[in-house]
């Protein structure tokens, strides 16, 4: 549950931050088509009010500051702090008091006369066509100039969700001793999960699984730096002892991603050193539990362990620990976005559901295995977030 609050209050924000990072150049296009659809409420207050009596510059005034009135609601949610937003607020209670306080004015200080009813009506009619008229013309240019940028952005999205199946496509690897398959399914056209493996020299094997925190272009981005990290970091794995491999490669991350990053943004990690031997060692970093389903036993246990995320906070040393396995063993990590599905009643998926799956189709092949939990954890609850699964099986 708290999982897909998470998700919704994101994606609130991220709607928020979009809507006040649009440029004025585009903005007051937007403002100008507000302006004149709302100043039609000075020559309606004139015709259904006044009977059409109110001298012509008061309508056109008070068309004027009301258009001026919605205006300055939109500059306020677009740009100004939130402590203007209550003086507006506090501003309405008094609105027409302010512009009866001017229309008096006006007529005192220029000696303004009442003109007749049929005339004020037919003159409050024309205006208010023309401003409705010049709100849809705003509102059309309006649109259009946003077509055209969503347009662009869909492109360049499209080109974005291309390098994400470059970077992250299912993966399959085969040693002496494991089977390894991974997946990934973004909740956007671009994500912030990662699952990766390779060979190294010595017939060893790595496999990871990372997660950037939050989805969309952004941690898109990040998730790429940090898979050419990881590999440029591993290329002299192969000479380390292996229950150094991965610490050390945390150690490394930890003390690069900073420097790359947003203050806010950081990554978890799970990842497998895998021997050729039928070793295995592991290292986490604020990561969900490793699921185990032991074949001999019939039985699944999970490895958890408390430690800090990647490029958030300055960590002396990350841990690393073998993990012991037997032939038919399998290995299962998932990220939050399959845990933290919420169902109807706001219960989230959880380990022990996925245990069920595992437990249930714990021979079939990988692939096989990793559609059965997807489409599980689907059938269970709405994805709100990056969707990555990675299985390793010993041989």
């Amino acid at each position: 549950m708290a999982g897909r609050h998470e998700s919704w209050r994101q994606a609130r924000a991220d709607h928020w931050n979009q809507f006040r990072a649009v440029p004025l150049k585009r903005l007051w296009v937007f403002m100008a088509a507000v302006f004149f659809l709302f100043s039609i409420i000075g020559p309606f207050s004139d015709m259904f009010l006044d009977n059409g009596v109110m001298p012509y510059a008061v309508v056109l005034a008070l068309a004027f500051c009301c258009g001026v009135n919605v205006v300055l609601w939109v500059l306020v949610l677009a740009r100004l702090p939130k402590a203007f937003l209550f003086i507006l607020i506090v501003m309405q209670f008094f609105i027409s008091n302010i512009f009866a306080a001017l229309a008096n004015w006006m007529i005192r200080t220029f000696n303004l006369q009442a003109v007749a009813p049929q005339a004020g009506v037919h003159f409050a009619s024309i205006e208010t066509m023309a401003a409705v008229a010049l709100s849809y013309g705003f509102f059309v240019a309006y649109i259009r100039r946003e077509g055209v940028e969503t347009f662009r952005l869909e492109n360049e999205l499209k080109l974005a969700h291309g390098i994400q199946k470059t970077l992250v496509p299912p993966i399959a690897l085969h040693s002496s001793c494991f089977d390894v398959y991974g997946i990934s399914y973004p909740s956007e056209k671009v994500g912030g999960d990662l699952v990766d493996a390779l060979h190294l020299p010595n017939g060893d094997a790595i496999a990871y699984l990372a997660d950037i925190a939050g989805h969309g272009l952004q941690a898109g981005i990040l998730m790429g730096m940090l898979k050419t990290a990881v590999r440029t970091a591993l290329l002299d794995a192969g000479e380390r002892s292996p229950e150094r491999t991965l610490p050390v490669l945390l150690d490394r991350l930890n003390t690069v991603l900073p420097e790359v990053k947003e203050p806010q943004m950081y990554a978890t990690f799970t990842g497998f050193r895998l021997g050729c031997d039928g070793s295995v060692y592991y290292a986490i970093a604020a990561s969900p539990p490793i699921l185990q389903w032991h074949a001999a036993e019939q039985r699944s246990s999970h490895t958890d362990e408390a430690q800090f995320p990647l490029g958030l906070v300055p960590v002396p040393k990350f841990d690393g620990e073998a993990l012991r396995t037997e032939p038919g063993d399998l290995l299962v990590v998932a990220t939050d976005g399959i845990l933290e599905v919420a169902g109807k009643s706001g219960e989230e998926y959880g380990v022990e559901r996925l245990k069920d799956v595992i437990a249930s189709n714990a021979k079939d092949a990988l692939p096989e295995l990793a559609g059965k939990v997807l489409s599980a954890v689907r059938a269970f609850g709405r994805q709100f977030d990056d969707q990555t699964i990675l299985l390793v099986r010993r041989l």
